[in-house]
């Protein structure tokens, strides 16, 4: 009986096999990459305000607390953001002629609020409580970064559900004192596992069900 194919067609088969299936790997890893990466995330990425406000200058020169302008981040799901009017219950005396801050007078004088751009946004499905993890003992700078060093403000976390996961599965290392919680550069000589746990005692804070799906999932 004749051989209608040579003999190397079967390797060349399993070549072409083999560059399939190694190309969709190769895919789906990149996707994972990039799903992953910063590009995706807005880790790292600063946002462009129409004021050019410096947390390095308001919170770190000036020592302003974080609670002065987010003034309701420990009794309300959101921070908060200050009216014109805190803006300028400073800026009325100091820098009254500066360019930069052109649209805050503005605001004042047509008695309409600044657009500011979110930075820290989490997905309509997320359900987060600022005063909830606030009056738990998580700082400021466990989600957003030690903002006193940031001329401009960007992303400093990913916020992926695997970021919140890890820490729901174990608060107690990122806990501090309540009244440390806006402290930038918070550091302790007790070990913070021990120093959470302790800390999860004395507050009453409850933890069995925060890896439940209703709890950031409502």
């Amino acid at each position: 009986m004749a051989q209608v194919f040579p003999r190397s067609a079967d390797m060349w088969l399993r070549l072409a096999l083999f560059i399939l299936i190694g190309g969709l790997f190769a895919l789906f890893a990149a996707l994972v990459v990039l799903d992953r990466s910063d590009y995706i995330t807005d880790k790292g990425w600063v946002v462009q305000q129409l004021v050019p406000f410096s947390h390095e200058h308001h919170a770190g020169a000036l020592k302003i607390d974080c609670r002065y302008c987010h003034d309701s981040v420990e009794v309300s799901p959101v921070a908060g953001l200050p009216p014109t009017y805190t803006c300028m219950s400073c800026h009325s005396q100091i820098w009254t002629g500066a360019q930069m801050l052109a649209p805050v007078r503005q605001s004042l004088a047509r008695q309409e609020p600044l657009r500011w751009n979110r930075v820290s946004e989490l997905p309509d499905y997320v359900y987060f409580h600022h005063g909830v993890h606030v009056n738990a003992g998580v700082g400021c700078e466990t989600c957003h970064g030690q903002v006193d060093t940031m001329p401009l403000m960007y992303r400093a976390e990913t916020f992926t559900m695997s970021w919140c996961v890890d820490c729901h599965q174990n608060p107690a290392p990122r806990l501090r004192p309540r009244d440390a919680v806006t402290e930038m550069g918070w550091s302790t000589s007790h070990d913070r596992q021990q120093l959470g746990e302790r800390l999860i005692r004395e507050n009453h804070i409850e933890t069995q069900n925060l890896t439940d799906c209703y709890i950031c999932h409502r």
